[in-house]
């Protein structure tokens, strides 16, 4: 198996990821939306982001865990990260990426892998090594960039296609270089089969950013955008309706 690309491009001095999500209030609201209704009534002991970036969701996750790692490939992320951090005890970093996470076996007991899968077109060896660190009674709430969501599948019916089983390239011919690591879309099923050839099971799944669309955005105030949507997580979820889908995810007994 060749050697993975290094998984750096976030080191990118023009590209900040903090400022990635202004203007995405209603996409983070949603995702928080789906981790509440996934970590309702449960606490942890050591919960690690996996490619986590600047630690946008560490904060929150402390509400659920003593401990909490930022892992992420970027140092530059990370550098973000002190600051954006400051200030919130009990939350650490680890410069490392997916196929070999620098930490132990068995040593964290809820992992969260959110807008990562976009970068793993082969995500095997990613989720064997989510399942070495996991302990045998923890979990992992895996987000995927769905390729098979509601308006993509009305492109495809129109073209008198199905939605691919294989990830997707969603970057244009123009924007797309060798060297760079991938950005792809996923179909759920197949990311449902191949966790479950490496012994880890789907437990639960939410459909989230149901309504994300510029123009909607535009037209309709966020408090009423995010109660309509956490009313749709659940009823879409086996419809793979909305662009995530949020797979709770356990070892297989």
């Amino acid at each position: 198996m060749p050697k993975p690309k290094k998984a750096n491009q976030y080191d990118d001095p023009s590209f900040n990821y903090l400022h990635y999500w202004d203007g995405r209030d209603y996409e983070n609201a949603a995702e928080r939306i789906a981790l509440k209704r996934l970590l309702k009534g449960k606490h942890f002991k050591h919960a690690a982001d996996i490619g986590g970036g600047y630690g946008r969701l560490c904060v929150f996750l402390k509400d659920y865990a003593d401990k909490v790692t930022l892992a992420e490939p970027s140092q530059q992320q990370l550098d973000i990260g002190k600051d954006f951090l400051k200030g919130h005890k009990g939350i650490d970093m680890v410069l490392t990426q997916t196929e070999d996470l620098k930490l132990k076996d068995k040593s964290v007991d809820l992992i969260t892998v959110i807008r990562v899968m976009h970068h793993l077109p082969e995500p095997a060896a990613s989720f064997a090594e989510l399942k070495r660190v996991l302990t045998d009674d923890g979990m992992i709430i895996l987000e995927v960039a769905n390729n098979a969501h509601g308006l993509n599948r009305l492109r495809y019916a129109l073209k008198g296609k199905k939605v691919p089983e294989q990830p997707v390239d969603i970057r244009s011919k123009k924007n797309r270089r060798d060297d760079e690591i991938a950005f792809v879309n996923h179909h759920p099923k197949t990311v449902i089969k191949q966790l479950a050839h490496e012994g880890l099971k789907v437990e639960k799944i939410l459909s989230v950013s149901n309504l994300r669309s510029p123009g909607l955005k535009k037209v309709m105030p966020r408090g009423l955008m995010l109660t309509i949507e956490k009313s749709l997580q659940k009823p879409l979820a086996k419809s793979f309706f909305g662009p995530s889908t949020f797979l709770l995810i356990k070892k297989a007994s």
